[in-house]
């Protein structure tokens, strides 16, 4: 039990070690919070999408961005699509599922908004669907995703790609990346307060 518990451990600090050393993804990293920043200068809001614990990630991050991360600050507009249950059941009885959060995009995605999309598979039809809608309102489209997730960049300005396989792993690079971009649009938009 003790050496299965170390091998899960090393190998989730195996996908944050490869992170650290990747320029590639640093770069990206700093592109997504810099759409963030001027998207929230300019009064935008963001938007996420996400299924079963990318749903959950969504969630999470969205409330560092509307509640805190570290500093006492004003909220900022970030909101997860699936948490209205009665819009998400009704939309997936009378459109189908693949159209749950692009049909919250084109009601509520405005341009200059952001739409952070999140899958681990980069195939999801409802978040690629989405992001697409994304697209067509003029929304910048932001995805997060593993490293066989290559088919969601079609659909996306910014791509963060967790350099896993593994569906726990991915989730966790995910909530590392978005800490990150968390962190980074608090302090460039409040910190000199």
């Amino acid at each position: 039990m003790k050496e299965k518990i170390k091998h899960l451990l090393d190998q989730a600090a195996a996908v944050k070690n490869h992170m650290a050393q990747d320029e590639a993804l640093w770069l990206q990293l700093a592109s997504v919070s810099h759409a963030l920043v001027d998207c929230f200068k300019k009064g935008g809001k963001v938007l996420f999408c996400g299924n079963g614990g990318s749903a959950a990630d969504a969630q999470h991050l969205a409330a560092e961005l509307s509640g805190r991360f570290y500093l006492d600050r004003a909220p900022l507009f970030a909101e997860a699509l699936h948490v209205n249950t009665s819009f998400l059941t009704a939309v997936a009885n009378d459109y189908g599922y693949e159209e749950v959060f692009a049909r919250m995009v084109r009601a509520a995605g405005k341009p200059g908004d952001i739409l952070i999309g999140l899958s681990t598979s980069g195939k999801s039809p409802n978040i690629l669907k989405a992001l697409q809608a994304g697209r067509q309102v003029g929304m910048q489209t932001i995805g997060m995703t593993g490293a066989a997730g290559q088919s969601i960049a079609d659909f996306c300005d910014f791509v963060l790609m967790a350099p896993s396989t593994d569906t726990p792993r991915i989730q966790e690079a995910h909530i590392t990346m978005g800490h990150i971009f968390c962190q980074l649009v608090e302090q460039q938009l409040f910190e000199a307060e």
